[in-house]
């Protein structure tokens, strides 16, 4: 008899946390979704994105103009026999 009341308390608890877990966390996944946090979340991504490719292009400019200089470099020395 003790026993079944010990499992059937056991049962209860473990129901009863895994169920406010459960709820914890579909609030969490609503919260994240709501219309004003998906706009601040696109907006953030947007910024990223543009630092992200300006730097990007940046970087490409550079190299571009580091290998065109060695090859200017290179062929002015072909030039001078």
């Amino acid at each position: 008899m003790f026993k079944r009341l010990f499992w059937l308390i056991v049962g209860m608890a473990v129901g009863t946390g895994q169920t406010l877990w459960f709820m914890r966390r579909v609030r969490r996944t609503v919260d994240r979704y709501r219309l004003g946090q998906v706009t601040v979340n696109v907006a953030d991504g947007l910024s990223n994105l543009g630092r992200e490719v300006r730097g990007a292009v940046t970087e490409g400019r550079v190299a571009m103009n580091e290998r065109e200089a060695e090859l200017r470099a290179r062929l002015a020395g072909r030039r001078m026999p």
